[in-house]
């Protein structure tokens, strides 16, 4: 049987070598820079992958970062193990005396393997299989180390010098601090160097007894907080008295340079420690001139280049092997040789008293509420209705485009009857608001072009049209009916002649054809087949609280009464917070993936809503929900990357659908306006923000009056065209940002 082998890993460094990103409290191994997870994440699933044997793995990490640490443990199988949580950071010589003191404890004399979490490994498999390598010498007693034959003579590094090698294992002869670049080349032309990975394999009690030789002091204090510790479900937790009182130094000077007979294993794997930009922009992904391009940046004949903004636009022009990083209050710029000396510029900047180095600013920083009301007001009034009111606008066979180019273009689609309806609601909200254009003329033709080519024999309404008006799906749809009553409450507001009349009918139909005769909700279709969905359910509850508005009568609000009910019993999860989306007949969880599916941009509508009908019912309890379903939206659901919500995540947290959509971020301001003043904190400074990031990622990047739909993991556009029905979210967030805002900042 393969030996177990006890993994921790250490995630308490600051990385200031990747300042300005990598702050103290959002050190470098919570950063995704690939794309597929952050280092962290990718640390643990590379233990994980262990091809044989036993593997239990514990993570070493600061107690102020635990928040971020449960947020990318979640859904990883640890195996039995768990957080170890330092109340304040001791060094390296102290987590390893932690990890050995957690494995002694629980799995006796076991192997031990500690690794860093930022470190970039690219091949899993070779990297255990040079772990396996070096296990017959850690099982013999030796300490392991693992070395990197030298590419290049690396100043970045520390380096070991070997003596001699015997069946693969190597006996080290020293270890070398960093070296200067003389030096450098020197032990790369003597070829008996390798760079130090850090990384080290040993059994237990080999290390426990380095310790009581070398460093009895620390391996007692550790000894003293470990065995005082408190543990839960969260994690091990040491008292900051008794932590602290452990001498702080690296686990190099304490035991490694002082120890003998170590053994290094030439490691088998590309390894990258990710100490610099010039060592991401080694690895990142690159462009046909070798430059690594992150975020909203437009870069013109640069060559080897490393330039990222994680706030504004960056612009750059003929620039050659240079390292540029913008965030939202700092900017670094450099040749890409010299990048290792950001360490100097935080030094200096930590002796002044700055504040850059330590705390991360929320993105899209305001000063005052209401910051963003001109852009806002310009954009959605002088630039996108105009916009949409004409060149959006089928005048030759009536309705509405379903998309448009990016040349605001119209593209031949098919007419979805939500998305005709929703243009009607967005051009009657528009007039509400004052906007002085055709907009009764709008309203007018979209509904007559609905009334005269989508009505069913039953009196509801077809699914889809084909762009000249004949049906091309003729399902009578409950997510369709939604946006046709709220479209019609919003038109019969603003005084359309037609709008009552088409709604009662409407409403006849839903009785009749969609409701479920059980009173449980309404049909996905008026067929009854398949199964059954809270979304429709959700903007259902919408229409009903808009006629509500826009009569005063109390039956549409007992309707969305019916809906809330649903909602408390079916949809939401009082364990998760979070809100199911698809279900059987029964209201059961649908079986597989989709019965754990949830998406963020629907909790922050139901959030949204929920406030709403607080607001009209009386049913107080519900802003409790409302601030649950944020919340989880919020701690789960965001890439952390760009603060955009994902499609869609897990009932644990886990992202299913990782591109970002434009509609989501809008409904996030909703729920913010809506939260704000309700007894909880003051979200003003989170809608502006939201406010911030909606207009970073998906309006600004557009041209004038449109907008990108989607946006990947990385930040970067999916867009192909334009979807009219994204219209109908975003005029309605940013209408209720410029209410909410009335006589603040402009």
């Amino acid at each position: 049987m393969t030996e177990r082998i006890v993994s921790f890993v250490m995630s308490g460094g600051i990385g200031s070598r990747l300042w300005p990103l990598s702050r103290e409290d959002n050190p470098k191994q919570f950063h995704d820079f690939s794309g597929d997870g952050s280092m962290l994440v990718k640390t643990l699933r590379r233990l994980t992958a262990r091809p044989k044997g036993e593997t239990p793995i514990f993570l070493i990490a600061s107690e102020r970062h635990a928040d971020r640490v449960h947020a990318d443990l979640a859904g990883i199988d640890l195996s039995g193990g768990g957080p170890l949580f330092e109340p304040t950071g001791r060094n390296t010589a102290a987590a390893v005396a932690l990890a050995t003191l957690r494995t002694l404890s629980e799995f006796g004399d076991s192997l031990v393997l500690v690794v860093p979490s930022d470190h970039e490994i690219t091949t899993a498999r070779q990297f255990w299989q040079s772990v396996e390598n070096g296990a017959g010498a850690a099982r013999a007693g030796r300490l392991v180390v693992f070395g990197i034959k030298p590419g290049h003579p690396e100043t970045g590094y520390g380096y070991i010098e070997i003596a001699g090698e015997t069946d693969g294992i190597c006996d080290v002869s020293r270890f070398v601090e960093k070296p200067d670049l003389a030096t450098a080349q020197n032990y790369l032309a003597a070829g008996n160097f390798y760079w130090n990975t850090g990384i080290f394999l040993f059994r237990a009690s080999a290390m426990r007894d380095a310790f009581t030789a070398f460093e009895p002091e620390i391996w007692k204090a550790t000894e003293i907080a470990y065995h005082a510790a408190t543990s839960d479900l969260s994690g091990l937790y040491m008292p900051l008295e008794l932590y602290a009182a452990i001498p702080s130094t690296s686990i190099d000077y304490a035991i490694m340079e002082r120890a003998s007979h170590i053994a290094m294993v030439p490691a088998g794997f590309r390894w990258n420690d990710l100490g610099s930009w010039q060592s991401l922009l080694d690895v990142g992904p690159s462009d046909n001139d070798g430059n690594v391009i992150v975020g909203d940046v437009v870069a013109i004949d640069c060559e080897n280049s490393y330039i990222r903004s994680d706030s504004r636009l960056l612009s750059a022009i003929g620039l050659r092997d240079i390292a540029i990083v913008s965030t939202a209050d700092a900017t670094f710029v450099a040749p890409v040789s010299r990048s290792q000396n950001v360490k100097k510029i935080v030094e200096q900047l930590e002796k002044s008293g700055r504040l850059e180095t330590r705390f991360t600013p929320a993105g899209d920083r305001v000063i005052e509420s209401g910051a963003w009301r001109r852009r806002v007001h310009h954009w959605l009034f002088e630039e996108t209705v105009p916009l949409w009111s004409t060149v959006g606008v089928d005048e030759r066979h009536g309705g509405f485009h379903e998309a448009l180019g990016f040349d605001a273009t119209p593209l031949k689609k098919p007419k979805r009857m939500r998305t005709m309806a929703r243009q009607v609601y967005a051009f009657a909200v528009a007039r509400a608001r004052g906007w002085d254009g055709p907009a009764d003329r709008l309203i007018g033709h979209g509904l007559e072009f609905m009334a005269r080519n989508g009505r069913t024999d039953n009196g509801g309404w077809v699914r889809t049209l084909n762009v000249d008006g004949t049906v091309a799906d003729a399902a009578e749809d409950a997510y369709d009916h939604s946006c046709v009553l709220l479209a019609l409450a919003h038109a019969h507001m603003v005084g359309n002649p037609d709008a009552l009349r088409l709604a009662e009918e409407t409403f006849s139909f839903l009785d009749a054809h969609l409701e479920d005769h059980r009173m449980t909700g309404f049909l996905e279709t008026s067929s009854g087949e398949g199964g059954r969905r809270s979304n429709p359910h959700m903007h259902l509850l919408e229409a009903f609280l808009a006629w509500h508005q826009a009569t005063g009568e109390l039956a549409y609000l007992r309707r969305a009464a019916r809906i809330v009910d649903l909602f408390r019993s079916h949809f939401f999860d009082p364990e998760s917070w979070t809100l199911g989306e698809y279900f059987d007949a029964e209201w059961r969880p649908a079986d597989g993936e989709k019965g754990t599916w949830t998406e963020p941009g629907h909790h922050f509508e139901w959030a949204s809503l929920l406030v709403d009908f607080t607001g009209r019912s009386g049913q107080s309890d519900l802003t409790g929900f409302a601030r649950k379903l944020y919340a989880s939206a919020i701690a789960n659901g965001l890439n952390r990357a760009t603060g955009l919500a994902y499609g869609a995540v897990s009932r644990q947290g886990l992202p299913l659908d990782l591109v970002s959509r434009s509609w989501p971020q809008a409904e996030a301001i909703k729920a913010a306006i809506a939260l704000d003043g309700s007894g909880g904190p003051d979200l003003k400074p989170e809608i502006e923000a939201r406010v911030g990031r909606l207009f970073r990622w998906h309006i600004n990047p557009a041209p004038l009056g449109l907008w990108i739909d989607r946006i990947d993991e990385r930040g970067r556009s999916l867009a192909t065209d334009v979807p009219t029905s994204i219209f109908y979210h975003l005029v309605c967030a940013l209408t209720q940002y410029l209410d909410s805002t009335v006589g603040e900042a402009r």
